[in-house]
């Protein structure tokens, strides 16, 4: 027998209607600024400058919303802070370390932090300006407080927003030069300028698989590369060491990059992919060569495949710890041209949850203080280390990356690696959490 719920008194009927009325206004009051919002934000960077790009983020935001104190910033190039976008409309702010601050928290957490009644009657947040996973920056907002906990479909239409400012910001930057200037900290290099313009992003994601990048120095490279693309069926990986430094060997990278691009997008196999390679850098700089590791993952089996030309065999990371280097039999470094045969392409069967490192000897060969170098041993170490964390896959990098400037210090050569996470649940906590 159903069982019927004793109705309530005639006062709790009326109080009851009152509320979800004054619930039902709220929102739909908040529905209302959010489309102001957006609509306000998208009509003006149609034609806005990238200078401009804060203001309207600010003005939008103060408009719609009642918001204060509102600030865009972005990461640096060292993943080590993240500088304020200079607006006429944001308070002067300081650069914000990632490591123990509340903007920091937010861009390494990917998650919304909030702060309640730093000032009389507001709640300061904190949100992570994500182009899809790749984290770009935090927006710092400040709006007024209704009640003890903002409307959760406040924060959502924030999240969102801090989303359209992240695409805007990544499009209204290939017009200009001013969130390039914000994220440099000291001159770049003409060759680290050339690589930069190729790179892809520093991270991505997708269902059951993500994708992690770094590059050392930042700013004075000598000649390691990355790329990665993720098709129909594979996700594709690689990473370059020219021979020498300086803009010579970054213009070899460049070229390695774009050979295996022009190889993988007529969609050679890795040894046929190696070939074509090796002639056209053996071609164009007859002085030099290029070590490389590149690799390509079938997405739904986790069969990896893979080819070392003078390169460190990758690392395989299970259940956080190093279990087996990828061992193949290298070929030659591309460039050489000696056409001693086919590169051998070595295999792997991934476990959900898998780790692989594909890294440039730069790494191993940091030295640290006291005169050793890294070596294979100490990578492993850190690897270990950061793995038992359950850091986010690109945190883990970063991470990875501070801790050979702090720990280590000297890096003898360039440092470049990919770092890949499959079937691991890794990719929702790189997303906000409305969008989880």
């Amino acid at each position: 027998m159903k069982e019927v719920a004793r109705a309530p008194g005639a006062g709790g009927t009326r109080a009851t209607a009152e509320a979800a009325c004054k619930d039902a206004e709220v929102e739909s009051d908040l529905d209302t600024s959010a489309a102001r919002l957006f609509e306000g934000f998208l009509r003006r960077t149609h034609l806005s400058r990238p200078s401009e790009l804060a203001d309207v983020v600010v003005e939008e935001l103060e408009d719609a919303l009642g918001a204060s104190a509102v600030v865009l910033f972005l990461e640096n190039h060292e993943q080590t802070a993240l500088v304020p976008v200079p607006s006429r409309r944001s308070p002067t702010r300081a650069n914000q370390p990632i490591d123990g601050t509340m903007a920091g928290r937010a861009f390494a957490t990917s998650e919304i932090i909030t702060v309640r009644g730093e000032l009389a009657g507001s709640s300061r947040l904190w949100l992570p300006v994500l182009d899809g996973t790749e984290r770009m920056g935090v927006l710092e907002v400040a709006l007024p407080a209704g009640g003890e906990v903002l409307p959760p479909r406040l924060v959502t239409y924030l999240e969102r927003y801090a989303h359209a400012v992240a695409q805007a910001t990544l499009s209204k930057g290939l017009y200009g030069d001013t969130f390039e200037r914000v994220r440099r900290t000291m001159p770049m290099t003409v060759g680290t300028e050339l690589l930069w313009s190729v790179l892809p992003p520093l991270t991505y994601a997708t269902e059951g698989l993500v994708i992690s990048t770094m590059l050392e120095p930042a700013y004075d490279n000598g000649g390691d590369a990355f790329d990665y693309a993720v098709n129909e069926t594979h996700a594709h990986l690689a990473v370059f060491d020219a021979m020498g430094h300086g803009l010579p060997a970054c213009g070899a990278a460049v070229f390695a990059v774009a050979a295996y691009r022009n190889a993988r997008r007529a969609g050679l196999r890795l040894a046929d992919s190696y070939r074509l390679m090796d002639t056209a850098i053996a071609e164009q700089f007859p002085e030099r060569f290029v070590t490389a590791c590149f690799a390509e993952l079938e997405l739904d089996t986790g069969r990896l495949s893979w080819v070392s030309a003078g390169h460190p065999p990758p690392l395989l990371v299970r259940g956080a710890r190093v279990v087996k280097r990828l061992e193949a039999q290298p070929a030659i470094p591309l460039g050489m041209g000696l056409e001693i045969g086919n590169a051998v392409v070595g295999e792997e069967q991934l476990e959900p949850g898998d780790v692989v490192l594909i890294y440039t000897d730069g790494l191993t060969e940091a030295r640290q203080p006291g005169g050793a170098l890294l070596t294979e041993a100490g990578l492993t170490d850190f690897l270990r280390q950061e793995a038992t964390a359950e850091l986010p896959t690109p945190e883990m990098l970063r991470r990875f990356r501070r801790s050979l400037r702090d720990r280590v210090g000297d890096l003898r050569d360039d440092a470049s690696a990919v770092l890949m996470h499959w079937r691991g649940g890794a990719e929702k906590r790189l997303l906000p959490r409305a969008a989880r």
